[in-house]
């Protein structure tokens, strides 16, 4: 968890002040999906955070059910002045039990970052604390999103939640703010990702029976894809496919152990060589979830998602993930290494399953 001092002088938008050295190495390959969609949190924080309303409370957390972090609450609140003025507070080791703690490098990143040490602004108390004019909500916009990234070690935007309340704890209406996932007022602390469940659920009626695990998986893909359950497309062996450009995706449901798998045939009738074996894994080492591999003459990516206490959330961040990598993997590892893409202009998929197994045709 480390963090350069930023540059902020001048008027750089607020995914640009995000790319750090890191970033910009990355170019076009795995991480650059994530990169983006942090860029896109940045955009949404450097546009809502002057237009708050005075009074107005903004809390962006790191869920804990989603990321593993137990009891551990890692949270950045934003709060309007009435004079224009932004105050935030991030939380620090006084509000995080043993075991996640922010060591001293993590710590010195949140200096680095641009806060005061707890206590040091007025309000802050145990918090680390910061206050800018509206006018810098660039700079407080990256800092409020490498904060959540760099030290609080959020993998991507899809972990994180927010609610806005007005004086009185009422819901206030913000855009929506990238990849994270708006709470309604009060269930931060009750539902965590339960609320997102039984809204994603919703359709379904009766929400206080357990419904199989295949049935929440589809009620979250047709969440993402704005339509129903039974509007999917399902092949005969139950796998919903999702077109992404000239690639596919699937989410299959495993029923021992309890497990979705978020998988594409990159490519097919693939050529193995040690080469194509190196490129693999050289990209697997730079995916921020999952892997690829080659097997039965097909290069394949999986983002398994445990179905065990199964979390909307990760089955929201793998799919978003996988769409986006598969359309790029796929005319990316083409044109190296042949084979053939799913969709692609002139080529005629065959798809082989893993073990044999059918994965479903769509041309």
């Amino acid at each position: 968890m480390t963090a350069e001092p930023m540059d902020t002088a001048g008027p750089l938008p607020a995914e640009a002040l995000l790319l750090d050295e890191e970033d910009t190495s990355a170019g076009a390959d795995l991480k650059g999906k994530v990169r983006e969609a942090w860029q896109d949190l940045a955009r949404a924080f450097a546009a809502v955070l002057p237009q708050l309303a005075p009074g107005t409370v903004l809390d962006v957390t790191l869920d804990p059910t989603a990321s593993g972090t137990g009891d551990a609450v890692y949270e950045v609140r934003l709060t309007a002045g009435e004079s224009g003025e932004l105050t935030a507070v991030a939380v620090s080791n006084a509000a995080l039990p043993d075991g996640y703690r922010l060591d001293r490098t993590a710590i010195g990143a949140l200096v680095a970052l641009g806060w005061s040490p707890p206590g040091v602004v007025e309000g802050s108390g145990d918090y680390f604390g910061l206050r800018l004019p509206a006018s810098d909500a660039n700079r407080l916009a990256v800092i409020v999103s490498r904060t959540l990234r760099d030290v609080y070690g959020a993998p991507h935007p899809a972990f994180l939640t927010y609610t806005a309340t007005d004086h009185d704890g009422a819901a206030v209406h913000v855009p929506p703010l990238g990849a994270a996932r708006l709470l309604a007022a009060g269930d931060a602390d009750e539902e965590g990702d339960e609320a997102a469940t039984e809204r994603a659920l919703a359709r379904f009626g009766d929400k206080t029976v357990e419904l199989p695990l295949a049935d929440q998986v589809a009620a979250v893909v047709a969440t993402l894809l704005k339509t129903t359950p039974d509007a999917l497309t399902v092949d005969p062996d139950g796998d919903i496919g999702i077109r992404a450009g000239s690639a596919m995706v699937f989410v299959r449901v495993r029923d021992n152990p309890p497990l979705v798998d978020v998988f594409s045939p990159v490519l097919t009738e693939i050529e193995p060589s040690q080469q194509l074996y190196t490129k693999l894994s050289e990209l697997t080492n730079r995916m921020p979830i999952g892997r690829l591999y080659c097997a039965n003459d097909t290069v394949w990516a999986s983002v398994p998602v445990f179905g065990r206490d199964f979390q909307p959330t990760h089955l929201m961040l793998a799919v978003q993930v996988m769409t986006g990598l598969a359309d790029e993997l796929d005319d990316r590892l083409h044109g190296e290494f042949g084979g053939k893409r799913f969709f692609g202009e002139g080529d005629k998929a065959v798809i082989k399953g893993i073990d044999g197994e059918r994965t479903g045709m769509y041309l």
